[in-house]
């Protein structure tokens, strides 16, 4: 198969370099090939002719959309819709990303897939309105929503992981406050990646919810780090209105991988174990 990937050397990209390197795997990186301009990518998918096209590109520094909207639309929501109709002209298929952040959080119960949206910040909206560009324009789709993302390789955008980061202020002696009141699922992007490679292999095109299994605060998952690492760091719960991030994030975002599981892909791995597995890849764990 052969397939295009969009921001090839980010933290998804790089994992899902690894995890189809037995298909023809062809890498994009920014800003060599930027989303937003037009005509340049649909001159490079013409020339290179694609079956797939998965891309990973995002404007996903959170706070910092809600002063940029433009740029936020821009990237997440633009520059999807002039992909989804350049997947149309030429006939690709498109796998996209969004977000847990297209919630609201007052479910109180894990999400699927056709549960109404609600994003309450200007990175869901712009999200949200990449996800309706991509399902009005589009039959064949892959529309990926995760949360919690972090792989081995850091986000090349925010340059760190929440797991690298919040290793790295310890080490640093720096005191890690930390939101306890964010219901999340933090998702291994080398099991991602994995999923991604089953999936673009069927014909179950649509939108489909894949993270790690379980729940947890951003404060238990940082304990749940250092209580693996066998570290005892100044930690700090707090609530997000004392945290005081400039966007408002969901208070209960957790996905549940329904359609994943109906039609049968590999399950995730919850999401202690992943951690686990990732500190070892990264040597932090022997």
């Amino acid at each position: 198969m052969r397939i295009v990937i969009i921001g090839a050397d980010g933290q998804l990209g790089s994992d899902l370099m690894r995890t189809l390197r037995q298909d023809e795997v062809i890498p994009l990186y920014y800003p060599e090939f930027d989303i937003t301009q037009v005509q340049k990518t649909r001159e490079v998918f013409r020339r290179l002719n694609p079956e797939v096209v998965i891309n990973t590109a995002a404007y996903h520094r959170v706070d910092e959309c809600e002063d940029n909207p433009q740029t936020s639309f821009l990237v997440n929501a633009v520059a999807v819709r002039d992909l989804a109709l350049t997947a149309r002209e030429f006939g690709f298929v498109l796998v996209h990303f969004s977000t847990d952040y297209v919630f609201d959080g007052r479910k109180r119960s894990p999400y699927v897939e056709n549960d109404p949206p609600g994003p309450l910040s200007v990175y869901g909206v712009s999200k949200l309105a990449g996800e309706f560009f991509v399902r009005a324009l589009l039959e064949r789709y892959f529309l990926i929503r995760t949360c919690g993302l972090y792989g081995k390789t850091s986000s090349r955008e925010k340059g760190y992981n929440f797991v690298d980061r919040v290793i790295s202020w310890d080490r640093e002696g720096k005191p890690l406050r930390v939101v306890n009141d964010q219901w999340v699922t933090p998702t291994s992007s080398a099991e991602l990646a994995e999923r991604i490679g089953q999936l673009i292999k069927t014909s179950h095109y649509g939108l489909f919810h894949m993270t790690n299994e379980g729940e947890c605060t951003w404060y238990q998952f940082a304990q749940e780090i250092f209580s693996l690492l066998g570290g005892k760091p100044h930690l700090e719960g707090v609530d997000s209105r004392t945290f005081g991030a400039r966007a408002r994030r969901p208070l209960y975002s957790v996905l549940e991988n329904k359609r994943a599981k109906e039609i049968g892909l590999s399950p995730f791995s919850p999401w202690k174990e992943a951690l686990e597995a990732y500190l070892k890849k990264k040597g932090y764990l022997t």
